[in-house]
């Protein structure tokens, strides 16, 4: 029965028993009788009472919806409010479901654009960078070495520096670039791309351990890109904001896909309100894949896990390719 035959049927109920009271044998007397206001007031209440349990009964589910719509995020798909209650209580729960199922599509489908644009914008900085600045920095090198070879000797030692200052320019622009479009991972793999990550990220105060199965499942390109961006995000998080020395990546086969995981032995997420656009930008990557990924801090306090599952390729118009070294 809907939430509206519930509530007219009941109110019909108290207004043809009270005409029936009026008509019928029962009178109220002048002054009224105490045995009549015990009357008069118990069966008040007892409508009352059946009044608001209805009530209540009724309006539960969309207590329950309002609660679903403030906890719903599309970074967190797949929650979805339980369709019951009264029929139209029902409709409107079933209604709200549907909107998240279409939100969450045209969200995957406007990152999974923002995304690949933003991947040709890395591609290309990363290409200007090197074919021009690069060759640019080159070339200032090459022509200081030749003025230094011909400079008297009291300006040798700054033409060395100048040299220098060039070289580690040109180190940091080469450095930039295959951060912005990794090469390794076109041209020899994602293992090999993982492990010059690890490489890239063990500095002065900083250990990056890695142990990368092979013999993994065959992925997409996609698949292989965004396990790459999430481990280089959240390595960038572990040196920037971690205070850790340690850190380990790991990649490994799992029923029906792989298994990322990044571990350090920092100060952990803490009680920081909210998650950084670092967090953010993983998430949105993993949803590009369907993949799922999930931040905490251990128990004891002693860092951060951020674990990536993707599914492996089982076929389609995507191609794929076997993980390892190519």
């Amino acid at each position: 029965m809907s939430l509206f035959w519930r509530i007219f049927v009941l109110d019909a109920a108290g207004l043809i028993v009270a005409a029936a009271l009026l008509l019928g044998p029962v009178t109220v007397s002048t002054p009224i009788l105490p045995g009549e206001v015990l009357v008069v007031v118990a069966g008040l209440a007892a409508l009352l009472t059946v009044n608001a349990v209805v009530l209540r009964l009724g309006l539960a589910p969309l207590g329950r919806l309002g609660r679903a719509m403030a906890d719903a995020d599309l970074l967190h798909p797949g929650a979805r409010a339980v369709v019951s209650g009264p029929v139209e209580t029902a409709e409107l729960i079933t209604t709200y479901n549907a909107m998240l199922d279409r939100l969450e599509a045209e969200r995957a489908a406007s990152a999974a654009g923002a995304l690949s644009a933003q991947e040709r914008e890395r591609h290309r900085i990363a290409r200007e960078l090197h074919d021009e600045v690069g060759q640019t920095l080159t070339a200032v090198l090459l022509q200081l070495k030749r003025v230094a070879n011909r400079a008297p000797q009291d300006l040798r030692e700054e033409l060395g520096q100048a040299q220098e200052a060039t070289r580690s320019g040109l180190d940091e622009i080469r450095r930039i670039a295959r951060r912005l479009r990794p090469g390794v991972l076109d041209e020899l793999g994602l293992l090999s791309a993982l492990r010059s990550l690890a490489g890239e990220f063990t500095t002065h105060g900083l250990t990056v351990r890695h142990d990368l199965r092979a013999g993994l499942p065959p992925l997409t390109e996609e698949t292989e890109l965004v396990l790459y961006r999430v481990a280089q995000e959240a390595l960038t998080n572990t040196a920037r904001h971690a205070g850790a020395d340690r850190a380990e990546l790991r990649l490994r086969p799992v029923t029906d896909g792989v298994e990322l995981l990044v571990q350090d032995n920092g100060r952990g997420l803490g009680e920081r309100a909210g998650e950084g656009a670092g967090i953010r930008g993983m998430r949105e990557r993993a949803l590009l894949i369907g993949a799922t990924l999930t931040v905490s801090s251990r128990a004891d306090g002693g860092g951060t896990d951020i674990r990536l599952r993707a599914d492996a390729w089982t076929g389609g118009a995507d191609t794929a390719t076997p993980v390892g070294d190519r």
